[in-house]
């Protein structure tokens, strides 16, 4: 036993004395057991073939190795899969069901207006105090462990960048916070958490315990080279423009995992599907 988990053990056993603890001293005093310790976490690795499905699962392309699908989908087998969660906004289609159970955790203004993402029609959540934040965090928690239970590898919390349409009702303290709950929550189920978008925040990546990153279109913002720098090169990036794809594919195409997407990403057969890899 190294000398400085010795020094914990006895620390522990004292603590039990004091706080007479009416258990046996070797219960308090042991480490975990495997059965206790929270699962393994697998990160991806760097320039795996990747495809973005969360637009509707299919088939996953000859090659490749790693995908992200919606929640409401189930994993591809032998791939690393990435679970989308709308995190920090609530679906078009969920709004009601917001309304009717949670009222209070939606962003509103001063007038009591919803504040709304205007190009997804999506309502924001209100994660500006600690306490909505721990209430949200169980419920999207949740989400997380269903897909840890469908067998992902990996969670995509999308809309971390939501204070910025918010209308300074939201600060990226908020974002921050909330989002260190969720990988928590995702590392405890044993998944993987990325970071989606929102370069600004790539600084505070370690303190909220990102894994890896979801980059979508940082080859035409020109922040592939961040990303990458900030996790190692485990990103996976999707243009959506053929021209920022074949930029990407040349800067980072040895490096990064990148595809080329439409912007709906429809599922393949559909019409307008378009998907194309480095």
């Amino acid at each position: 036993m190294s000398a400085p988990l010795s020094r914990t053990l006895r620390r522990l056993s004292a603590l039990c004395l004091v706080l007479g603890l009416a258990v046996p001293l070797s219960a308090c005093s042991s480490p975990p057991s495997a059965e206790d310790r929270p699962p393994r976490v697998e990160r991806p690795t760097a320039d795996m073939d990747f495809d973005y499905q969360i637009g509707g699962a299919y088939g996953p392309p000859s090659g490749v190795r790693a995908l992200a699908r919606d929640r409401s989908a189930r994993p591809a087998r032998g791939r690393y899969n990435v679970c989308y969660v709308n995190a920090f906004q609530a679906q078009p289609d969920a709004l009601r069901w917001w309304r009717s159970h949670h009222p209070d955790l939606l962003l509103r203004d001063g007038d009591g207006d919803l504040v709304i993402d205007e190009d997804w029609d999506e309502a924001l959540l209100d994660l500006s105090t600690a306490d909505k934040r721990v209430r949200l965090a169980k419920i999207v928690g949740a989400w997380i462990d269903g897909c840890a239970d469908d067998g992902y590898q990996a969670v995509e919390p999308d809309n971390l960048d939501s204070y910025e349409r918010s209308d300074g009702l939201l600060k990226p303290a908020d974002a921050v916070a909330f989002a260190r709950l969720l990988a928590r929550r995702a590392h405890t189920a044993g998944l993987a958490v990325g970071q989606k978008n929102t370069a600004e925040l790539l600084p505070e990546h370690a303190a909220v315990g990102f894994d890896f990153a979801v980059a979508e279109e940082c080859a035409r913002y020109d922040e592939c080279g961040a990303y990458a720098s900030a996790y190692d090169d485990r990103v996976f990036v999707i243009e959506y423009r053929a021209a920022d794809f074949t930029r990407a594919c040349r800067a980072w195409g040895a490096r990064l995992s990148i595809v080329l997407r439409d912007l709906d990403v429809r599922p393949a057969g559909s019409e307008g599907y378009v998907r194309k890899a480095c």
